[in-house]
């Protein structure tokens, strides 16, 4: 496929991408993709086999939440850090918020969908774990980290999967969250 033209296939990406958002995976033709995109019906098939493939490549165009802790930490400030952490996770996926309306919406029905965005939630789990290790809040027994990291993550989880139905002006930090979960860690309940 030496004549492929990337602004054609990204346009047929960002088609597929705003129609599935709008009305389904199942119920979005390739023809109404083509139409979009502004493309012939057999350029779509060029780049992506089968519709199945469309999706695949936007599963893959998700946020990678990978964060180096060095740059959020605020060492020996847990709540600071961990409110550091959520405040970049939001920042990611507000830059795709259609995109991950697509993927919560398509998660029951396509198990690559469902499996990348559950391989998603582990990486959280693991970044918020990485940011209590490093913020130092050290000799935490590690169920009790393990425990911490699952519910910030489930949390974060969560307002991403509902952000699309949020009005950008009210959108609600989760500091007092934040503040609950380091407070429960370190024994000292933070008050913000």
């Amino acid at each position: 496929m030496g004549g492929e033209d990337p602004g054609t296939r990204e346009r047929i990406l960002v088609a597929a991408e705003e129609l599935f958002a709008e009305s389904g995976f199942d119920a979005t033709p390739t023809s109404k993709i083509a139409a979009r995109a502004r493309v012939p019906k057999g350029l779509v098939h060029y780049y992506f086999a089968r519709k199945q493939d469309l999706l695949a490549a936007l599963v893959e165009r998700l946020p990678d939440e990978r964060i180096e802790p060095a740059r959020i930490v605020v060492p020996g400030d847990l709540t600071a850090s961990l409110c550091r952490l959520v405040a970049e996770l939001d920042a990611r996926m507000k830059a795709s918020r259609l995109l991950s309306h697509l993927l919560w919406r398509e998660a029951d029905t396509h198990r690559a969908v469902r499996d990348a965005l559950q391989e998603r939630f582990r990486r959280v789990v693991d970044q918020v774990r990485a940011v209590i290790v490093a913020a130092g809040a050290g000799g935490l027994a590690v169920a009790d980290v393990d425990a911490a990291s699952g519910l910030l993550a489930l949390a974060v989880s969560y307002r991403h999967s509902v952000a699309r139905h949020e009005d950008e002006a009210g959108d609600p930090s989760m500091d007092r969250e934040v503040a609950f979960i380091a407070g429960a860690l370190t024994g000292r309940p933070v008050v913000r």
